[in-house]
């Protein structure tokens, strides 16, 4: 069975007031002084915790695994830890692809951050959004890109069940997913084309890379990518979601899409030749509706009722969810979030039932790890 693992980027917020803190270098020295104290000291977890683009969010990582029960253990068991190593630092994590509050993020120090400052400008220094990365494993490179070029028409879908950003700068931004949105302002963001091979992969980030805009392979944004790291595919779409279960549908789903494409490819079926410029599309549509508004259907690119369209994503990866015996997860997962909808919806919410703002951060930070 195909190991997966995730990536969430959390926001370090002030308990009291919701602001963001910027407070990652406190964070990460309490993650290291517990790692020193566990059997096989420092180096027992190296890569749980890692600092991202700005000091005012952490990253965590768990490790690859089969089992979806398991995968929820680790998730839940690492959100704990960050907000107790963020306690020692004096905030509090909250799973919230955006700030909702106003904020003027900070540039994590090092040579990278700096040269990331210096090229991109505004789209660097305001880049504080939390996303959630799913890594699942495959044989080959080959059957790798095999894998990009068959879910393209279907990562929008997640992007809208995903949505956890409403609110920029103080303000409703009209999207369900509006870290999508400031995401894409990379050059390299965004959906891209049928590759066909490998090579035809490789040549392509190593002539992205070539051009001098991308520092390094680590800046090829696509929506789906071959990991640099790992032998994975890394699926990259999804907002970072408020519920710890939400996490857990999306990767059980981005796995049966992975071994769905793979299992076409092993039968000769060729990918579907979507227009890229239809998949931005998609892409923007399930940015501005999340859950809560037309989505485009990946068979037909046209608007439609977005339960409609995340059922027909359950029922193209379904015999591949019952083979590893995820079906029952997912079918409680999606009537669970059709009925209690994504963050997106969540926040609102919030945000109508009284206070403000900063209600509504502190609320997010304790469903964060509930």
């Amino acid at each position: 069975m195909r190991s997966v693992g995730v990536e969430e980027e959390l926001l370090l917020v002030d308990e009291r007031t919701g602001a963001p803190l910027a407070v990652s270098g406190a964070v990460l020295a309490a993650a290291d002084r517990l790692a020193w104290r566990r059997p096989g000291g420092a180096g027992a977890n190296p890569h749980e915790f890692e600092e991202e683009l700005q000091k005012e969010q952490v990253e965590f990582a768990t490790k690859p695994v089969t089992e979806m029960g398991e995968l929820q253990d680790e998730i839940t068991r690492i959100r704990g830890e960050a907000a107790r190593h963020a306690a020692d630092a004096g905030a509090v994590v909250a799973a919230v692809a955006t700030s909702p509050l106003a904020v003027r993020p900070s540039l994590n120090a090092g040579k990278r951050y700096e040269w990331l400052g210096e090229r991109f400008g505004l789209t660097a220094q305001e880049q504080l959004t939390c996303g959630m990365h799913v890594h699942v494993s495959v044989e080959s490179d080959e059957e790798g890109v095999a894998v990009l070029d068959r879910i393209r028409p279907w990562l929008a879908v997640l992007t809208a069940m995903s949505a956890n950003s409403p609110f920029w700068q103080g303000e409703d931004s009209g999207y369900g997913s509006y870290r999508s949105r400031v995401w894409n302002r990379w050059p390299s963001a965004g959906p891209v084309d049928v590759f066909g091979s490998a090579d035809r992969y490789h040549e392509q980030v190593r002539g992205m890379i070539g051009t001098g805009v991308l520092r390094d392979e680590g800046m090829v944004y696509y929506d789906a990518r071959l990991s640099a790291s790992y032998p994975t595919v890394e699926v990259r779409v999804a907002d970072v979601c408020l519920h710890a279960t939400t996490p857990v549908l999306l990767a059980a789903l981005i796995r049966g899409l992975v071994e769905t494409a793979a299992r076409a490819w092993r039968d000769g079926e060729p990918p579907a030749r979507m227009a890229t410029s239809l998949l931005r599309l998609a892409s923007w549509r399930a940015g501005r509706s999340g859950l809560d508004g037309p989505l485009l259907h990946p068979g037909t690119m046209r608007e439609t009722p977005a339960a409609e369209v995340v059922d027909a994503l359950h029922r193209h990866v379904r015999d591949a969810l019952v083979d590893h015996g995820d079906d029952e997860r997912v079918r409680e997962g999606i009537a669970h979030l059709h009925a209690q909808g994504n963050g997106a919806r969540v926040q609102r919410q919030l945000l109508r039932g009284g206070g403000d703002l900063a209600r509504v951060v502190t609320r997010c930070a304790v469903l964060t790890t509930s």
